[in-house]
């Protein structure tokens, strides 16, 4: 091979590793092939969902989220994948058939009272533990209406893991 091969031949090569990196896109700005607001939330559809290390099925599998309704963040797309995190951060990319926009969040205080109204001296209605992970409902500037297991109130949004601070929702 003359060295004239050999730079063309990388150079190629390298084009196609460029062309299959995907593209990550900072607080703000639209995903490239939902144009939906990157990062976003949304919620595991399945029982379990493989999570692999690129956005591909010849990926090696890092991890397996195992409950369905777990929220997860977007914070990139590439073609039919999505790079998620969970509340510790640990995550990957899964296949959009995996993920719903269905809006959950995990509690993220112990015993925490859910509250009648928006309100922090209001009369709690049910008492949510740790780690329960709640329909996202109603949001408004520091409060969001959640419900599970039939109960419901109103809880603060710094409690929760799966809303954005500023995020209102009706």
């Amino acid at each position: 091979m003359t060295y004239g091969y050999y730079k063309s031949f990388c150079t190629g090569i390298m084009a196609i590793v460029i062309a299959l990196t995907p593209v990550v896109v900072t607080a703000n700005e639209r995903g490239s092939v939902t144009n939906l607001p990157i990062p976003r939330f949304v919620s595991m559809k399945a029982k379990q969902g493989n999570v692999r290390r690129g956005p591909g099925l010849t990926y090696r599998i890092d991890w397996v989220f195992h409950h369905n309704s777990t929220p997860l963040l977007v914070t990139a797309e590439f073609g039919h994948w999505r790079r998620v995190q969970d509340k510790d951060g640990q995550g990957g990319w899964m296949h959009y058939a995996l993920l719903s926009g269905v809006r959950t969040a995990i509690i993220n205080a112990p015993n925490m009272a859910l509250r009648r109204k928006p309100n922090q001296h209001a009369n709690p209605v049910a008492y949510a533990e740790e780690g329960a992970i709640v329909s996202l409902d109603e949001c408004i500037l520091h409060w969001c209406s959640v419900s599970a297991g039939g109960k419901g109130g109103w809880a603060m949004k710094s409690d929760l893991w799966g809303v954005m601070d500023d995020e209102l929702r009706e």
